[in-house]
């Protein structure tokens, strides 16, 4: 469980907290469910705040992500490390949660084909599909799309842009090779 005790969490309510990591500043906003939301790393706390969206009616919770804010510092530090955690998607289509779910079974340090993910979810042929709901997701790292590229090997879009995710997966190949 990534938040310090259940009692933490009133049902309904969203909590959210930006924080330092080796590479930039990042985000997270969930609910009582799960996970709604992370960003990638950014320069500042306000932007990594403002890419979660409407925080409004969300509070600071400083001590309800330690577990989580410790995997995601190890994470950009260069090591492996795993995301099993809870998610809440409610805005998700069903083939966005199929296409997610598939992505999340990726191996850290490894990469997989849109194709392959379109194979996996049953849809051989909606491999632009998958490339449109990757380009969705909520929860980079948590769902690590980075890890999807073209089936010629090329690094594809992102929406972190094509030098984070060329970052990234150069980061996890630096921790599997030790």
């Amino acid at each position: 469980m990534w938040f310090t005790t259940l009692e933490d969490i009133v049902p309904g309510e969203l909590k959210y907290i930006t924080f330092d990591t080796d590479m930039g500043w990042v985000g997270i906003l969930s609910s009582a469910k799960g996970l709604r939301c992370t960003t990638l790393p950014q320069p500042s706390a306000q932007e990594a705040q403002h890419l979660l969206g409407n925080i409004n009616d969300a509070t600071w919770a400083l001590h309800s992500f330690d577990n989580l804010i410790q995997r995601f510092r190890i994470y950009f530090s260069g090591h492996r490390v795993t995301f099993p955690d809870q998610l809440d998607l409610p805005g998700a289509t069903a083939f966005q949660r199929r296409v997610w779910e598939i992505t999340r079974l990726i191996p850290y340090g490894e990469t997989r084909s849109y194709a392959w993910v379109a194979q996996q979810i049953g849809q051989p042929r909606a491999v632009r599909a998958v490339g449109q709901a990757l380009g969705k997701n909520p929860l980079p790292i948590i769902i690590p799309c980075h890890r999807v590229i073209t089936s010629n090997g090329k690094l594809g879009g992102f929406g972190g842009g094509v030098e984070m995710k060329k970052h990234l997966l150069s980061l996890e190949a630096a921790a599997t090779i030790g």
